[in-house]
Protein backbone atom coordinates (compact mmCIF):
# COMPACT_ATOMS: atom_id res chain seq x y z
CA UNK A 1 0.00 0.00 0.00
CA UNK A 2 1.68 3.38 -0.47
CA UNK A 3 1.82 5.89 2.24
CA UNK A 4 -1.14 8.21 2.11
CA UNK A 5 1.36 11.65 2.50
CA UNK A 6 4.45 11.34 -0.14
CA UNK A 7 7.79 12.11 0.92
CA UNK A 8 9.62 15.52 -0.80
CA UNK A 9 12.24 14.04 -3.22
CA UNK A 10 15.97 13.95 -1.66
CA UNK A 11 16.89 16.85 -4.02
CA UNK A 12 14.10 19.24 -2.10
CA UNK A 13 15.05 17.95 1.38
CA UNK A 14 18.98 18.88 0.59
CA UNK A 15 17.87 22.71 -0.46
CA UNK A 16 14.97 23.01 2.36
CA UNK A 17 15.77 20.35 4.91
CA UNK A 18 15.42 23.13 7.79
CA UNK A 19 11.24 21.96 8.80
CA UNK A 20 10.09 20.45 11.49
CA UNK A 21 6.80 18.02 10.28
CA UNK A 22 5.61 16.59 13.75
CA UNK A 23 5.55 21.07 14.74
CA UNK A 24 3.52 21.73 11.49
CA UNK A 25 1.38 18.64 11.90
CA UNK A 26 0.74 19.60 15.42
CA UNK A 27 -0.22 23.27 14.11
CA UNK A 28 -3.19 22.02 12.14
CA UNK A 29 -4.14 19.83 14.60
CA UNK A 30 -4.74 22.49 17.39
CA UNK A 31 -6.64 24.42 14.75
CA UNK A 32 -8.75 21.50 13.98
CA UNK A 33 -9.43 20.85 17.87
CA UNK A 34 -9.95 24.07 19.00
CA UNK A 35 -11.54 27.33 17.07
CA UNK A 36 -9.90 29.83 19.63
CA UNK A 37 -6.29 28.28 18.73
CA UNK A 38 -7.07 29.45 15.20
CA UNK A 39 -6.95 33.28 15.99
CA UNK A 40 -3.99 33.09 17.97
CA UNK A 41 -2.17 31.13 15.68
CA UNK A 42 -3.21 32.90 12.32
CA UNK A 43 -1.61 36.38 14.29
CA UNK A 44 1.88 34.06 14.17
CA UNK A 45 1.36 32.45 10.79
CA UNK A 46 -0.47 34.94 9.29
CA UNK A 47 -1.27 33.72 5.55
CA UNK A 48 0.70 30.44 5.91
CA UNK A 49 3.37 30.58 3.95
CA UNK A 50 5.52 29.24 6.59
CA UNK A 51 4.65 25.79 6.71
CA UNK A 52 7.38 23.68 4.57
CA UNK A 53 4.71 21.49 3.13
CA UNK A 54 2.24 22.53 0.61
CA UNK A 55 -0.29 20.03 1.76
CA UNK A 56 0.31 22.16 5.20
CA UNK A 57 -0.60 25.45 3.97
CA UNK A 58 -3.49 23.72 1.64
CA UNK A 59 -4.98 22.57 5.33
CA UNK A 60 -4.32 25.96 7.02
CA UNK A 61 -6.14 27.89 4.88
CA UNK A 62 -8.84 25.33 4.28
CA UNK A 63 -9.33 25.87 8.40
CA UNK A 64 -9.34 29.45 7.96
CA UNK A 65 -11.67 29.70 5.03
CA UNK A 66 -14.25 27.33 7.17
CA UNK A 67 -14.07 28.88 10.07
CA UNK A 68 -14.55 32.20 8.82
CA UNK A 69 -17.82 30.70 6.88
CA UNK A 70 -20.58 32.28 8.67
CA UNK A 71 -23.32 30.06 10.39
CA UNK A 72 -20.28 26.93 11.06
CA UNK A 73 -20.81 25.58 14.28
CA UNK A 74 -17.72 24.32 16.98
CA UNK A 75 -13.85 23.78 14.75
CA UNK A 76 -13.82 23.18 11.52
CA UNK A 77 -13.62 19.27 11.32
CA UNK A 78 -12.07 16.80 9.53
CA UNK A 79 -15.40 15.67 7.99
CA UNK A 80 -16.35 19.33 6.96
CA UNK A 81 -12.05 19.87 5.51
CA UNK A 82 -12.12 16.78 3.79
CA UNK A 83 -15.60 17.51 2.12
CA UNK A 84 -13.94 21.13 1.10
CA UNK A 85 -11.01 20.07 0.51
CA UNK A 86 -12.81 17.56 -2.41
CA UNK A 87 -15.01 20.78 -3.84
CA UNK A 88 -11.67 22.62 -4.18
CA UNK A 89 -10.04 19.44 -6.34
CA UNK A 90 -7.37 20.04 -3.40
CA UNK A 91 -7.56 16.96 -1.31
CA UNK A 92 -4.98 14.57 -3.00
CA UNK A 93 -2.42 17.51 -2.68
CA UNK A 94 -3.41 18.00 1.00
CA UNK A 95 -2.78 14.44 2.07
CA UNK A 96 -6.04 12.21 1.51
CA UNK A 97 -9.00 11.88 3.55
CA UNK A 98 -6.97 10.65 6.77
CA UNK A 99 -4.52 13.19 7.21
CA UNK A 100 -6.60 15.39 8.72
CA UNK A 101 -7.17 13.11 11.33
CA UNK A 102 -3.06 11.96 11.40
CA UNK A 103 -2.49 15.59 12.37
CA UNK A 104 -4.85 15.76 15.30
CA UNK A 105 -3.02 12.71 16.66
CA UNK A 106 0.48 15.00 16.82
CA UNK A 107 -1.19 17.68 19.31
CA UNK A 108 -2.10 16.57 22.29
CA UNK A 109 -4.60 19.65 23.52
CA UNK A 110 -5.09 22.75 21.23
CA UNK A 111 -3.73 25.02 24.07
CA UNK A 112 -0.21 24.60 22.74
CA UNK A 113 -0.84 25.27 19.05
CA UNK A 114 0.21 28.31 19.24
CA UNK A 115 3.83 26.82 20.59
CA UNK A 116 4.28 24.84 17.61
CA UNK A 117 3.47 28.29 15.39
CA UNK A 118 6.59 29.91 16.79
CA UNK A 119 8.49 26.87 15.86
CA UNK A 120 7.06 26.74 12.52
CA UNK A 121 7.67 30.37 12.14
CA UNK A 122 11.52 30.20 13.46
CA UNK A 123 12.33 27.73 11.10
CA UNK A 124 10.33 29.35 8.13
CA UNK A 125 13.52 32.50 9.26
CA UNK A 126 15.99 29.60 8.77
CA UNK A 127 15.10 28.74 5.32
CA UNK A 128 14.88 32.06 4.58
CA UNK A 129 18.64 32.81 5.20
CA UNK A 130 19.32 29.57 3.46
CA UNK A 131 17.55 30.77 0.56
CA UNK A 132 18.61 34.27 0.79
CA UNK A 133 22.71 32.78 1.35
CA UNK A 134 21.73 31.21 -2.24
CA UNK A 135 20.71 34.12 -3.41
CA UNK A 136 23.44 36.05 -2.86
CA UNK A 137 26.38 33.17 -3.49
CA UNK A 138 24.91 33.83 -7.08
CA UNK A 139 24.89 37.11 -7.55
CA UNK A 140 28.30 37.18 -6.27
CA UNK A 141 29.33 34.56 -9.30
CA UNK A 142 27.44 36.71 -11.45
CA UNK A 143 30.09 39.76 -11.04
CA UNK A 144 27.15 41.63 -12.45
CA UNK A 145 26.90 43.88 -8.33
CA UNK A 146 29.38 45.53 -6.44
CA UNK A 147 29.59 43.85 -2.77
CA UNK A 148 28.57 47.21 -1.18
CA UNK A 149 25.43 46.79 -2.89
CA UNK A 150 25.12 42.84 -2.20
CA UNK A 151 25.80 43.90 1.15
CA UNK A 152 23.08 46.32 1.29
CA UNK A 153 20.71 43.63 -0.03
CA UNK A 154 21.52 41.96 2.63
CA UNK A 155 20.92 43.42 5.65
CA UNK A 156 18.01 44.57 4.17
CA UNK A 157 16.23 41.79 3.95
CA UNK A 158 17.29 40.30 7.56
CA UNK A 159 15.68 43.63 8.40
CA UNK A 160 12.92 42.79 7.04
CA UNK A 161 12.54 39.70 7.94
CA UNK A 162 13.54 39.82 11.76
CA UNK A 163 12.27 43.18 12.23
CA UNK A 164 8.68 43.12 11.23
CA UNK A 165 8.65 39.47 13.00
CA UNK A 166 10.16 40.66 16.54
CA UNK A 167 7.68 43.92 15.91
CA UNK A 168 4.56 42.07 14.97
CA UNK A 169 4.69 40.22 18.75
CA UNK A 170 5.35 43.29 20.73
CA UNK A 171 2.66 46.06 18.66
CA UNK A 172 0.46 47.68 20.86
CA UNK A 173 -2.55 47.79 18.77
CA UNK A 174 -5.99 48.05 20.32
CA UNK A 175 -7.73 51.21 21.71
CA UNK A 176 -6.82 50.48 25.35
CA UNK A 177 -3.24 49.35 24.82
CA UNK A 178 -2.26 52.40 22.67
CA UNK A 179 -4.63 55.42 25.17
CA UNK A 180 -1.99 55.85 27.81
CA UNK A 181 0.75 56.72 25.43
CA UNK A 182 -1.50 58.92 23.48
CA UNK A 183 -2.38 60.56 27.20
CA UNK A 184 1.28 60.87 27.73
CA UNK A 185 1.18 62.88 24.16
CA UNK A 186 -1.76 65.00 24.75
CA UNK A 187 -0.41 65.74 27.89
CA UNK A 188 3.16 66.99 26.63
CA UNK A 189 0.99 69.13 24.23
CA UNK A 190 2.79 67.30 21.28
CA UNK A 191 4.48 64.17 19.97
CA UNK A 192 7.06 63.46 21.96
CA UNK A 193 8.58 61.33 18.83
CA UNK A 194 8.47 64.85 16.26
CA UNK A 195 10.88 67.25 15.59
CA UNK A 196 10.75 70.74 15.40
CA UNK A 197 12.24 73.28 12.76
CA UNK A 198 14.97 76.00 13.61
CA UNK A 199 12.27 78.89 12.47
CA UNK A 200 9.52 79.56 14.93
CA UNK A 201 6.83 80.55 12.24
CA UNK A 202 7.47 77.14 10.47
CA UNK A 203 6.81 75.43 13.54
CA UNK A 204 3.46 76.70 13.75
CA UNK A 205 2.25 75.16 10.36
CA UNK A 206 4.82 71.74 10.14
CA UNK A 207 7.19 69.35 11.89
CA UNK A 208 8.84 66.14 11.58
CA UNK A 209 7.38 63.10 12.59
CA UNK A 210 8.72 59.27 11.96
CA UNK A 211 7.47 57.42 9.16
CA UNK A 212 7.01 60.77 7.24
CA UNK A 213 8.35 61.90 3.91
CA UNK A 214 8.67 66.05 4.15
CA UNK A 215 9.80 67.02 0.34
CA UNK A 216 11.31 71.02 0.27
CA UNK A 217 11.39 71.46 -3.63
CA UNK A 218 12.63 74.48 -5.65
CA UNK A 219 14.72 76.18 -8.44
CA UNK A 220 18.46 75.74 -8.57
CA UNK A 221 19.97 78.40 -6.21
CA UNK A 222 16.62 78.19 -4.25
CA UNK A 223 17.53 77.92 -1.04
CA UNK A 224 17.10 73.85 -0.34
CA UNK A 225 20.18 72.87 0.60
CA UNK A 226 20.41 75.50 3.13
CA UNK A 227 16.90 74.45 4.38
CA UNK A 228 18.08 70.55 4.99
CA UNK A 229 21.74 71.40 6.35
CA UNK A 230 20.27 74.32 8.83
CA UNK A 231 17.15 71.94 10.01
CA UNK A 232 19.90 69.14 10.25
CA UNK A 233 22.19 70.93 12.43
CA UNK A 234 19.15 71.91 14.52
CA UNK A 235 17.88 68.23 15.35
CA UNK A 236 21.56 67.28 15.71
CA UNK A 237 22.97 69.91 17.72
CA UNK A 238 19.66 71.61 19.79
CA UNK A 239 17.32 68.36 19.88
CA UNK A 240 20.61 66.16 20.57
CA UNK A 241 18.97 63.59 17.96
CA UNK A 242 21.44 61.65 15.52
CA UNK A 243 21.09 62.60 12.11
CA UNK A 244 22.20 61.33 8.85
CA UNK A 245 22.67 63.71 5.71
CA UNK A 246 23.05 61.77 2.40
CA UNK A 247 24.73 64.48 0.06
CA UNK A 248 24.87 63.66 -3.43
CA UNK A 249 24.65 67.48 -4.28
CA UNK A 250 27.98 68.52 -2.12
CA UNK A 251 30.96 66.83 -0.61
CA UNK A 252 32.13 66.64 2.74
CA UNK A 253 34.32 69.82 2.56
CA UNK A 254 31.76 71.88 1.01
CA UNK A 255 28.93 70.09 3.55
CA UNK A 256 31.51 71.09 6.47
CA UNK A 257 32.33 74.74 5.51
CA UNK A 258 28.57 75.56 4.91
CA UNK A 259 27.44 74.38 8.55
CA UNK A 260 30.56 76.04 9.95
CA UNK A 261 29.40 79.42 8.06
CA UNK A 262 25.98 78.86 10.04
CA UNK A 263 27.28 78.02 13.22
CA UNK A 264 30.27 80.33 13.95
CA UNK A 265 28.67 83.23 11.96
CA UNK A 266 31.62 83.61 9.26
CA UNK A 267 30.78 84.32 5.49
CA UNK A 268 30.99 81.72 3.41
CA UNK A 269 33.54 83.70 1.25
CA UNK A 270 35.93 83.11 3.54
CA UNK A 271 35.05 79.36 4.73
CA UNK A 272 35.68 78.91 1.13
CA UNK A 273 38.78 80.80 0.54
CA UNK A 274 40.18 79.68 3.25
CA UNK A 275 41.03 83.32 3.86
CA UNK A 276 40.40 83.53 7.93
CA UNK A 277 41.48 86.91 10.15
CA UNK A 278 41.71 86.53 13.90
CA UNK A 279 37.97 87.32 14.02
CA UNK A 280 37.29 84.34 12.01
CA UNK A 281 39.64 81.99 14.09
CA UNK A 282 37.99 82.91 16.78
CA UNK A 283 34.89 82.16 15.99
CA UNK A 284 35.94 78.90 14.74
CA UNK A 285 37.45 78.31 18.46
CA UNK A 286 33.79 79.16 20.17
CA UNK A 287 32.40 75.82 18.16
CA UNK A 288 35.22 73.58 18.18
CA UNK A 289 33.89 72.28 21.57
CA UNK A 290 30.17 71.85 19.90
CA UNK A 291 31.66 70.15 16.76
CA UNK A 292 33.82 67.82 18.09
CA UNK A 293 30.98 66.73 20.99
CA UNK A 294 29.10 63.61 21.37
CA UNK A 295 25.77 65.41 19.08
CA UNK A 296 28.72 65.78 16.46
CA UNK A 297 29.79 61.91 16.55
CA UNK A 298 26.08 60.87 15.77
CA UNK A 299 25.75 63.73 13.13
CA UNK A 300 26.81 62.13 9.90
CA UNK A 301 27.46 62.84 6.42
CA UNK A 302 27.69 60.76 3.84
CA UNK A 303 28.68 61.97 0.85
CA UNK A 304 29.74 59.07 -1.19
CA UNK A 305 29.59 59.91 -4.78
CA UNK A 306 27.25 57.64 -5.90
CA UNK A 307 24.05 56.85 -3.50
CA UNK A 308 21.37 54.34 -4.09
CA UNK A 309 18.66 53.87 -1.94
CA UNK A 310 19.95 50.70 -1.04
CA UNK A 311 22.60 52.31 0.76
CA UNK A 312 21.02 55.20 2.42
CA UNK A 313 19.09 52.09 4.02
CA UNK A 314 22.12 50.50 5.13
CA UNK A 315 23.81 53.89 6.65
CA UNK A 316 20.71 54.09 8.18
CA UNK A 317 20.71 50.30 9.73
CA UNK A 318 24.26 50.85 10.20
CA UNK A 319 23.69 53.75 12.51
CA UNK A 320 20.74 52.28 14.19
CA UNK A 321 22.52 48.98 14.86
CA UNK A 322 25.29 51.39 17.07
CA UNK A 323 22.44 53.01 18.89
CA UNK A 324 21.92 56.28 17.33
CA UNK A 325 18.89 55.83 15.07
CA UNK A 326 18.47 58.77 13.41
CA UNK A 327 16.11 61.30 14.68
CA UNK A 328 16.20 62.49 10.86
CA UNK A 329 17.18 62.05 7.72
CA UNK A 330 18.23 64.13 5.15
CA UNK A 331 18.32 63.46 1.32
CA UNK A 332 20.14 66.36 -0.80
CA UNK A 333 18.71 65.48 -3.39
CA UNK A 334 16.24 63.34 -4.51
CA UNK A 335 16.53 62.69 -8.65
CA UNK A 336 20.35 62.90 -7.94
CA UNK A 337 20.09 58.95 -6.30
CA UNK A 338 21.25 56.54 -8.46
CA UNK A 339 18.41 54.06 -9.70
CA UNK A 340 18.40 50.50 -9.12
CA UNK A 341 16.89 47.43 -10.68
CA UNK A 342 16.98 45.53 -13.60
CA UNK A 343 15.03 48.22 -15.47
CA UNK A 344 17.08 50.97 -14.22
CA UNK A 345 18.14 54.14 -16.48
CA UNK A 346 15.36 53.16 -19.13
CA UNK A 347 12.60 54.92 -17.96
CA UNK A 348 13.51 58.27 -16.11
CA UNK A 349 9.78 58.96 -15.03
CA UNK A 350 9.79 55.04 -13.13
CA UNK A 351 13.41 55.55 -12.32
CA UNK A 352 12.33 58.75 -10.07
CA UNK A 353 9.23 57.36 -8.97
CA UNK A 354 11.04 54.27 -7.82
CA UNK A 355 13.46 56.36 -5.91
CA UNK A 356 10.35 58.01 -4.36
CA UNK A 357 9.01 55.26 -2.59
CA UNK A 358 12.57 53.77 -1.58
CA UNK A 359 12.50 56.81 0.46
CA UNK A 360 9.07 56.53 1.87
CA UNK A 361 9.74 52.92 2.62
CA UNK A 362 12.88 53.56 4.46
CA UNK A 363 10.41 56.07 6.09
CA UNK A 364 8.68 53.01 6.73
CA UNK A 365 11.16 50.62 7.72
CA UNK A 366 13.02 52.37 10.03
CA UNK A 367 10.33 54.54 11.72
CA UNK A 368 11.86 58.14 11.24
CA UNK A 369 11.06 61.43 9.37
CA UNK A 370 12.94 61.51 6.04
CA UNK A 371 13.27 65.31 4.66
CA UNK A 372 14.20 64.80 1.13
CA UNK A 373 15.03 67.69 -1.64
CA UNK A 374 13.76 67.82 -5.17
CA UNK A 375 15.07 69.78 -8.00
CA UNK A 376 11.61 71.89 -9.75
CA UNK A 377 11.11 71.38 -13.57
CA UNK A 378 13.17 74.56 -15.76
CA UNK A 379 9.89 75.22 -17.01
CA UNK A 380 9.53 76.69 -13.20
CA UNK A 381 11.43 79.54 -13.38
CA UNK A 382 10.31 82.88 -12.90
CA UNK A 383 6.89 81.93 -11.52
CA UNK A 384 5.56 80.63 -8.28
CA UNK A 385 6.24 77.21 -7.68
CA UNK A 386 3.36 74.47 -7.60
CA UNK A 387 3.38 70.95 -6.29
CA UNK A 388 3.44 69.30 -9.96
CA UNK A 389 6.57 71.37 -10.56
CA UNK A 390 8.80 68.56 -9.89
CA UNK A 391 11.62 67.24 -12.58
CA UNK A 392 10.89 63.93 -13.73
CA UNK A 393 8.02 62.68 -11.30
CA UNK A 394 4.90 63.61 -10.01
CA UNK A 395 5.31 60.75 -7.54
CA UNK A 396 7.34 62.92 -5.09
CA UNK A 397 4.71 64.94 -4.16
CA UNK A 398 2.06 61.85 -4.02
CA UNK A 399 4.41 59.78 -1.66
CA UNK A 400 4.96 63.16 0.43
CA UNK A 401 3.24 63.74 3.83
CA UNK A 402 4.45 67.32 3.82
CA UNK A 403 5.33 69.67 0.61
CA UNK A 404 7.35 72.93 0.67
CA UNK A 405 7.59 74.85 -2.09
CA UNK A 406 10.83 77.60 -1.65
CA UNK A 407 10.42 80.79 -4.22
CA UNK A 408 13.00 83.03 -4.43
CA UNK A 409 11.81 87.02 -6.60
CA UNK A 410 14.90 86.47 -8.76
CA UNK A 411 15.18 89.03 -11.75
CA UNK A 412 15.47 87.89 -15.15
CA UNK A 413 19.48 88.06 -14.57
CA UNK A 414 19.06 85.59 -11.26
CA UNK A 415 19.65 88.68 -8.92
CA UNK A 416 18.11 89.15 -6.08
CA UNK A 417 16.36 92.42 -6.37
CA UNK A 418 12.56 93.81 -5.81
CA UNK A 419 10.85 94.63 -2.70
CA UNK A 420 11.39 90.96 -1.05
CA UNK A 421 15.42 91.32 -1.92
CA UNK A 422 16.88 88.52 0.68
CA UNK A 423 13.82 86.78 1.40
CA UNK A 424 12.69 83.51 0.62
CA UNK A 425 8.73 82.44 0.39
CA UNK A 426 8.06 78.64 1.99
CA UNK A 427 4.89 77.54 0.51
CA UNK A 428 3.07 74.73 2.51
CA UNK A 429 1.66 72.74 -0.69
CA UNK A 430 0.52 69.86 1.12
CA UNK A 431 0.17 69.12 4.70
CA UNK A 432 -1.39 65.90 6.00
CA UNK A 433 -1.12 66.86 9.01
CA UNK A 434 -1.93 70.80 9.77
CA UNK A 435 -2.87 73.44 7.00
CA UNK A 436 -1.60 73.98 4.00
CA UNK A 437 -1.52 77.21 1.38
CA UNK A 438 0.84 78.66 3.87
CA UNK A 439 3.18 80.99 3.10
CA UNK A 440 5.76 81.60 5.65
CA UNK A 441 8.62 83.84 5.06
CA UNK A 442 12.23 83.58 5.78
CA UNK A 443 15.37 85.25 5.45
CA UNK A 444 17.97 84.61 2.76
CA UNK A 445 21.40 84.71 4.37
CA UNK A 446 23.35 83.00 2.61
CA UNK A 447 26.61 84.19 2.82
CA UNK A 448 25.76 83.16 6.35
CA UNK A 449 24.73 79.75 4.57
CA UNK A 450 21.69 80.11 6.81
CA UNK A 451 17.63 80.69 6.46
CA UNK A 452 16.42 83.14 9.20
CA UNK A 453 13.54 83.20 11.30
CA UNK A 454 11.27 86.66 10.33
CA UNK A 455 8.44 87.97 12.10
CA UNK A 456 5.08 86.05 11.56
CA UNK A 457 4.32 89.83 9.25
CA UNK A 458 4.39 88.70 5.70
CA UNK A 459 6.56 91.36 4.19
CA UNK A 460 4.91 93.37 1.57
CA UNK A 461 4.53 92.06 -2.04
Amino acid sequence: MSPDYDEPADDAWELNGIWDELAEQAVIGAMIISRRAIGEIELVLGNGDAFFREAHRILYKTILAIHDTPGQNGAPDPIKIVAALRSTGELQLAGGPSYPHRCVDAVPTGGVGVDYADIVLDLYGLRQIEQMGIRLVQRARLRDTSSDEIAGMALTELQQLFGETASSTEAKLSVADRWPDFLDELDAGADPRAVDTPWPDMNEVIQFKPKEVTIVGAATSGGKSLFALNQAAHVAFRRNLPVLVASMEMGGSELLSRLTSAEANIEMDAMMRRRFGDQEWLKIARVTERMTSTAASNFILDDSPVLTISKIRSRVRWMESQGRKPGLVVIDYAQLITPEGPNAGKNRTQDVANISLGMKRIADEFDVPVLALAQFNRGQAGRRPAATDFKDSSQIEQDASTVVLLHRELDEEGMDTGPNAGKVMAIIAKNRNGKRGVEVWLQFEGRYASLRNLTSQTPPL
